[in-house]
């Protein structure tokens, strides 16, 4: 008899990915699931491929809902709309190397936060691997 392999039963949710103009520089926020085996979620907030700043959040309290996987989406959603809003309210400033103060990029961030950039506020289900790879692939 062959053993059954839990891991193939184990929900893991699609990740989100955004792009963010903020005081004149593109940002991009990535959330995924870790799975069940590793019941985190993760949002990372990058600028031209470096983290800037990492969220996490386990969901190990919620395994044993029949509904896992909406939980877990739900839980996504909130945690990469949070670190969005964070972002563009100034509540990231220090991380990402912006002054708070209200001079010249204080003008630039309310700027940035009332000018929608091609791709703000789209969450994507698809993989960021499979976006690069489909760009490379030149579709």
């Amino acid at each position: 008899m062959v053993p059954h392999n839990r891991a193939e039963d184990k929900v893991m949710v699609g990740g989100f990915n955004t792009n963010i103009r903020y005081c004149g520089r593109t940002f991009h926020v990535q959330t995924e699931d870790k799975g069940e085996l590793n019941p985190q979620i993760v949002t990372l907030l990058y600028e031209g491929g470096a983290i800037i700043s990492v969220s996490k959040r386990s969901y190990e309290d919620v395994l044993s809902r029949k509904d896992l996987e909406s939980v877990v989406r739900t839980l996504m959603e909130d945690q990469h709309r949070s670190v969005v809003q964070n972002l563009k309210s100034g509540a990231l400033d220090e991380a990402v190397g912006v002054s708070s103060s209200t001079g010249t990029e204080g003008a630039a961030r309310s700027e940035a936060s009332s000018a929608p950039e091609f791709g703000e506020g789209i969450i994507s289900d698809v993989p960021l691997a499979k976006v690069i790879r489909a760009h490379l692939a030149g579709r």
